[in-house]
């Protein structure tokens, strides 16, 4: 890591933000996956549910179970995961290809059952309805640039909450703001900018 949280050069010469050379990982998905715009419900509810269960843990964590994740969970398709029962509750619960915790694999399953009652495209207009305008938002130069929490994702969070979505906080929503587009925290040196 460059001395001052800056981006800094990997082995391919090309600068990046210090996290996304942290990992051998996290190199492809910081330069073609994160910050990228993502739509579709089913693409939103597989991002929400990964930052819900990556809470409290590191995103390296589900980055490697990700595979995993999405076959234990018919590829987050809304749905599919709403016809869940106890039965798929068990399931997931032994599933060692996934993090096997309890309120996180329920909340997932309940927040596909009340995603399923909303209109397609709604999940998707309403988290992109939050994304700040980027003219009022200068890039960042180090990481101690990059926030946690916005005043964006505490209104995303707290109207997801009102709505009935589950095991969802500002720093959760703003880590989905991040990893779907809706924000750029790639540095302003970094080559994925």
């Amino acid at each position: 890591m460059s001395a001052d949280g800056g981006a800094v050069a990997g082995p391919d010469g090309l600068l990046r933000c210090p996290w996304g050379l942290s990992a051998e990982d996290y190199v492809a998905y910081h330069d073609e996956e994160w910050g990228r715009p993502v739509h579709g419900d089913d693409a939103l509810f597989e991002r929400l549910s990964l930052e819900a269960f990556q809470s409290g843990l590191s995103w390296l964590t589900i980055l490697r179970r990700r595979e995993g994740f999405r076959a234990a969970f018919a590829g987050f398709a809304i749905a599919a995961v709403a016809e869940f029962g106890p039965e798929d509750e068990q399931r997931l619960l032994a599933d060692t290809g996934i993090i096997r915790n309890r309120l996180k694999v329920q909340a997932t399953i309940a927040n596909a059952k009340t995603l399923a009652g909303w209109a397609p495209g709604e999940l998707d207009g309403l988290i992109w309805s939050y994304a700040p305008d980027p003219a009022g938002r200068p890039a960042p130069r180090t990481l101690a640039d990059v926030p946690a929490v916005t005043p964006e994702s505490t209104a995303l969070a707290k109207e997801l909450k009102r709505r009935g979505v589950r095991f969802v906080g500002p720093t959760t929503a703003y880590a989905l703001m991040q990893a779907c587009g809706l924000v750029d925290d790639h540095l302003a040196d970094c080559h994925a900018r």
